[in-house]
């Protein structure tokens, strides 16, 4: 059954395969990103400019949706990254990082509710460094930090919404290769692709939500 779907920061890594994928599966596709120019090889995607740290830029994306679609999953995959240590990691730094990673995640999603599908599942892309326990790494404080305050924010709205629904969950990805992951830690190789998990962020989005709500996943092939 075709499903329509919206991704954010779908013009590369995971959330391009995301979008990629679907597409190719015959769903109905809307992305979002402040670089459009990857996804105009992907025929049936619908894409629009959308920086999610900026909340004038999410009400304009919203306001270019066709009034009466309805989205069965929504994949909020934009995410900012920053590696630096605490002692030179300002203000600023923890403002931005959770303007992308928490605040705008949280606008959009009330801005785009009327179109949300109540049978249908919000999703957030996470990290596994954002989940209490993990092993924690040096210069990671704002990124991972608003990784947590992302999971809790699932957990709250899964439970704000438990009667009437859409479905609430995120999913804390470990290491995946990425043109992100290879700019924050060169040389390293991750053990899943971006493919691999592109395909498995998408059939989560469509049918986690049949098994889960308001969960924080851990996604990872490694170990806390």
């Amino acid at each position: 059954m075709k499903k329509t779907i919206l991704i954010t920061g779908a013009s590369r890594g995971i959330g391009f395969e995301v979008a990629k994928q679907a597409s190719a599966a015959g769903h109905q596709v809307w992305a979002g990103s402040r670089n459009l120019k990857p996804l105009e090889v992907l025929e049936g995607v619908q894409s629009h400019t959308l920086d999610i740290s900026d909340p004038k830029a999410i009400e304009n994306f919203v306001s270019v949706l066709p009034d009466q679609i309805q989205f069965d999953a929504i994949i909020h995959n934009a995410a900012a990254f920053l590696n630096k240590p605490f002692a030179d990691t300002s203000w600023q730094d923890f403002e931005q990082l959770y303007k992308t990673n928490v605040f705008g995640v949280a606008e959009l999603t009330r801005l785009l509710f009327p179109k949300i599908n109540t049978q249908g599942q919000v999703l957030s892309i996470s990290s596994v460094g954002g989940i209490l326990g993990t092993v924690k790494f040096p210069g990671l404080s704002a990124y991972s930090s608003s990784k947590g305050a992302l999971g809790i924010l699932t957990e709250l709205l899964a439970e704000e919404y438990k009667e009437t629904g859409p479905c609430f969950n995120a999913l804390a990805l470990g290491a995946v290769q990425t043109e992100m992951l290879a700019e924050a830690f060169p040389g390293y190789e991750a053990p899943l692709n971006a493919a691999e998990m592109g395909a498995y962020v998408l059939d989560f989005s469509l049918n986690g939500h049949r098994y889960f709500n308001g969960k924080v996943l851990p996604v990872s092939v490694s170990t806390p």
